[in-house]
């Protein structure tokens, strides 16, 4: 059996491009040459494919026998990419167009995890129509509701703070999502869908930081990534049973990180991301390497998977 040809896709027209392009490339780099021949793609940010077009670049995924699509946030992990796949008739590995568009909106991830039982912080949606007659009246998180990386999100504890952190988060974004700060741990998990049902879930990761976890703490290096997390078994068990309902009623596939935070009242959950940072260093490469899985195991299994 000859070498996959598979389609490693960077950048993007978002806020995450570079943080892209990392990922895409620390991800086409570990893909073995002896099984697979890795043709590279990028995304510029204007969201055009460069010198190919989009036509051309078309041509160049129906060449491939798979596609690993590593194009964090909108335009790309949000469910374009996935269409793009679908209507080219291409495999692809990770979410399709619905789990991909749900999870990135933030407050339909919401909605959905409160529909199947898992808490999340109380918050609300704005608009910038509603945005001017939003009061501040304790300490809330402001972030936009569909950008990754936790760019534009303030902790903001204090009411002078609260008009610079919406103008921040609105300029990534239409809507705006102000939730109550959660007092608990970061913590992570990996959810990783198998053939006939199966789930695998990777060992917790907390994230050891001073206030939010926001862009600077998580690529700047003040963070800590403890993993596995010290838990109590009930703990570790609510959190995994957690995780597995919110991405399948999200309808995820492939892999996907659940954040919560851990309160003395059960799991919250944060957010779902359904293309992570993707770099060996990342979380996700993390809590699976601290199960026995290598990255490249990693992304073996997944290339291997979407193919059936």
């Amino acid at each position: 059996m000859g070498r996959l040809r598979v389609a490693v896709i960077g950048g993007g027209a978002s806020c995450e491009h570079d943080v892209s392009l990392a990922s895409a490339a620390s991800v086409a780099a570990a893909l073995d040459p002896r099984k697979y021949d890795v043709v590279r793609m990028s995304i510029a940010r204007d969201g055009s494919w460069g010198d190919l077009g989009l036509g051309r670049a078309v041509r160049v995924l129906q060449g491939c026998d798979v596609v690993l699509p590593v194009v964090h946030g909108p335009h790309g992990e949000d469910g374009t990419l996935a269409a793009l796949c679908e209507l080219a008739r291409v495999p692809y590995v990770g979410s399709g167009v619905r789990a991909g568009a749900l999870a990135m909106d933030k407050w339909a991830t919401k909605l959905v995890a409160q529909a199947v039982g898992v808490a999340t912080a109380p918050g609300v949606l704005l608009t910038a129509v509603a945005a001017p007659s939003y009061a501040w009246t304790h300490p809330v998180v402001v972030k936009p509701v569909a950008a990754g990386s936790s760019l534009g999100v303030t902790l903001v504890d204090r009411p002078e703070l609260l008009a610079p952190a919406l103008e921040e988060a609105f300029a990534l974004g239409d809507r705006v999502l102000v939730e109550d700060v959660v007092p608990g741990r970061e913590v992570d998990l990996a959810v990783l869908a198998r053939a006939g049902g199966r789930r695998i879930v990777s060992p917790a990761l907390e994230i050891a930081v001073d206030g939010v976890f926001g862009f600077e703490e998580k690529y700047g290096g003040s963070a800590r990534f403890i993993v596995p997390a010290a838990l109590r078994e009930t703990e570790r068990k609510e959190l995994e049973d957690a995780a597995v309902a919110v991405f399948d009623a999200l309808g995820c596939a492939g892999v996907a990180r659940v954040d919560f935070f851990v309160t003395d009242a059960g799991p919250v959950l944060n957010e779902v991301n359904t293309m992570p940072g993707f770099t060996a260093e990342s979380q996700v490469p993390k809590m699976f390497a601290a199960a026995g899985m290598s990255y490249p195991a990693l992304l073996d299994m997944l290339v291997r998977d979407a193919l059936g």
